[in-house]
Order: C-alpha cells, then structure tokens, then sequence
C-alpha cells in the first residue's frame, strides 16, 4: 500500500470533502494512511463507522488510521480510545493543508494524535473547493456548512457547527470553471441550504444566489438544489422555480414529520399546514415539479393517531421520492430523554411509510409514459429527467449529454426510453 485510503459515510457532504481530503493529501505527500470519514446523524452510524474501522485495520494492519468527519468531532474520545486508531481529527481540520503536511511529516505524538477544535468557534466557510466532484455528467458545489436550529433529534450542528456560506460570487466562479470543463448540470449542496446568506454582507437569501448563478453562467444548462427546509424558502426561490426553466423541478423537503405536536416535539419551525401549502403553492408555480422528503418514523410520544398524520402528508403534500428514517435515540440529543417508542412499533411504521412511499414512485412513473424529457446521460444506457427519474435505454447514448427521450413503458420500477 503506498497511495491513501479513504472510506466514506454519510452524507453527500461529506463525500464531496472526502473528495477534497484527497486532493490536500496528494498535495502534502501522504502514503500509507487509510482516512475514514465517519457520520453522526444516528447512534447507529458511529455503530458503523466502528466497524469500518475495524475492518480496515484488519486489511491494512501496517497502515497508519485516521479517522475524520461528524462522529469524530462530536465523539472524540470514542475513537482515540479504540486500538486501531492512530490520529483523530475533526471537521475543521481536516479541510486544512496544515493537517495533512503534519501527517505527511510522519509525526503522531500524544496531543497531535487527537485534533478536534471546538467547531462552534469556526466563523468563516472551509475554503477548499473541488471542481467536478460528482459523475462526468454532474458535480456538486457546497455553498453552505453547518447549521444554527437546533432540532431535539439531530447531533450535525455539533458535528457541523453553526451556519456558514460560500460567498456568491466564489460559487458563481467555481460553476463558471464547471460549465468550461463540459458539465451540463450542477448541484447545490449544504447542510441547511436555506440558511445560506445569513452570515454574509446584506444576507441575501438562496433565492438570490440561485438568480445570480443562472444569470451570470448562461452556458449552464441545469442547476438543482439538495435538501431545503420549505418554511426558510425565499420569495426569489418561488419565482425563480416559476420562471426559470434551467432550474430543475425536483426539491428535497426536510418534512420529518406530519403531526403538528410531534413538529413542536422536533423543535422545527414549519407546521403541517406549512408543509402542505409550500407544496401546493410550487406546484402552482411549476406543474411539473416533485417532490422528496425526509421522514422519521417512531420518534419519541408518537402515537398511532400522531403516526397517521406522517402518513397522510405523504398524499396531502403529494411526496414522491421518500427517506424514511426509523427514529434511534441519538445520545447526547434532548429527544434522546424523551419517552421512548417500541421497538417493533417504530419498525412497523416505517415499513408503512416505505409501503405509501413506493405507491407514489409507481404513480409517478406511470404518469411518465408517453411523455418526453430532457435526459441527463450518466452512463451509456441510464440518465435522469428534470425530475431526477431514472431512465434506462436500450441504446446506447453519449454518456455527459443531455437527450431528447420520450417514455416508452415503465418496466421492473424503471422507466424506459
């Protein structure tokens, strides 16, 4: 072994800093070294990210282990505790240069050996960005880092920190060098997107950022938002989703729930009727879109009756694309004092909820036959629609580039072309 090893989990935040850990590593030299880039959104993930660990230092047993990301930064000592561990930093320092020429210098005493600042201190944006992370077709730009909300549920705030933005014009740049290399779509992504621009000069909202990116990149075909929270979107956003074609109609809602009490349990800041109305008022705005959403199953005092209005909202708000999350105390987190749900019940609900979720996917597929779309080609033979849909083609097409398909049947929960 000579040339790092990096293991990612997680979120696709996190892959695309893997993707920058790389490049800083390469610049500083590092070989010999597995890096794993842990997650913290569950007890069940850190469960995860120790048996990774373990894993690779049983195929790597002559290899340094670095152990970086969520997990690392809210559970340190977690992981300088475990044998196979040799240095653990946190999420500030791994997006330094400094980090890595300090691991390069093959230099791990006891206090180097643990790296984690206090991520709440961190005010500027972590400045490392990578041009064409993603597939050849589409990359990701981070505009945005960490959250100031504070939901009952959710520990990444204190992986993460509080809320940080990329200034516009530096995303503006970075697009700009995506589109010259031959990108037709890119994909804006965050920890709470919503709360881009806050911290910056005259805090302009997403909504402007979106505006000026279409504006001043006139060569970029596509551009896409990751997960939002519908209750901070800007009036901006809602006109550039109605009138700007080369935003894409596809949104990603943080919903979790759709039980008012539950909401206020949560500590979110959107009701049911919130929920409900931004989905009519966007798909007033642009017939086309739909919808994703994050739902968690089983959270704390959640009855029946609690657990029959997540399940309506999937109908009422019209949801087609679902991440069902079966609730696991997170420690550390107030929901985690809270009273707790069965086991069994949380799992029975979530199998319903993935249940409503596929009746949806096989409703929207259905509506697609005989309609034509413009694909994005990810390989020779699957691409994606404006509404991110997967299409798959009997020909082969030019993978990168964006083809006129109409729909031919849905086949196997695949849409064909």
């Amino acid at each position: 072994m000579n040339a790092p090893v990096f293991a990612t989990l997680g979120c696709r935040l996190n892959a695309y800093e893997t993707e920058a850990m790389k490049e800083l590593s390469a610049q500083a030299g590092i070989t010999d070294t597995v890096i794993v880039n842990t997650c913290a959104v569950t007890a069940e993930a850190v469960r995860k990210a120790r048996q990774e660990i373990r894993k690779l230092r049983r195929e790597h047993p002559k290899a340094r282990l670095v152990v970086t990301g969520c997990a690392a930064q809210t559970e340190p000592l977690t992981f300088t505790a475990m044998g196979e561990v040799d240095a653990v930093i946190g999420n500030t320092e791994k997006m330094q240069p400094e980090t890595w020429q300090g691991l390069a210098a093959d230099f791990i005493g006891e206090t180097e050996a643990l790296q984690v600042d206090d991520i709440m201190s961190i005010t500027e944006t972590a400045g490392h960005l990578i041009d064409g992370f993603g597939t050849r077709s589409r990359a990701y730009v981070q505009v945005q880092n960490g959250c100031d909300h504070r939901c009952t549920f959710c520990i990444i705030p204190f992986g993460r920190g509080n809320s940080r933005s990329v200034p516009a014009g530096v995303v503006v740049d970075q697009i700009k060098r995506l589109v010259d290399r031959g990108y037709q779509e890119v994909v804006l992504t965050g920890v709470d997107m919503t709360s881009w621009g806050a911290d910056l000069p005259a805090q302009p909202k997403l909504g402007d950022l979106v505006m000026r990116i279409l504006r001043l990149v006139p060569d970029l075909p596509r551009l896409r938002i990751s997960s939002i929270d519908s209750i901070e979107v800007d009036g901006a956003l809602m006109g550039a989703i109605a009138t700007e074609p080369r935003l894409m109609p596809h949104l990603h809602l943080s919903l979790q729930h759709g039980d008012n009490m539950i909401l206020k349990r949560m500590k979110r800041r959107h009701s049911r009727d919130d929920a409900i109305q931004f989905a009519q008022d966007a798909r007033r705005l642009r017939p086309d879109i739909t919808f994703g959403a994050d739902i968690i199953a089983g959270f704390p005092t959640e009855t029946d009756a609690m657990f029959e209005n997540s399940l309506r909202l999937i109908k009422d708000c019209d949801l087609t694309w679902l991440h069902v999350f079966p609730y696991s105390p997170r420690p550390g987190t107030p929901a985690a004092r809270m009273p707790q749900v069965n086991g069994k019940a949380i799992k029975e609900r979530a199998a319903q909820l993935r249940k409503a979720g596929q009746l949806q996917v096989d409703k929207h597929l259905s509506a697609q036959v005989g309609q034509t779309h413009q694909v994005l080609m990810e390989s020779p033979h699957m691409g994606r629609t404006e509404q991110f849909t997967e299409v798959h083609f009997d020909a082969p097409q030019i993978e990168g580039q964006i083809v006129q398909a109409t729909i031919s049947k849905q086949f196997d929960g695949q849409l064909r072309a």
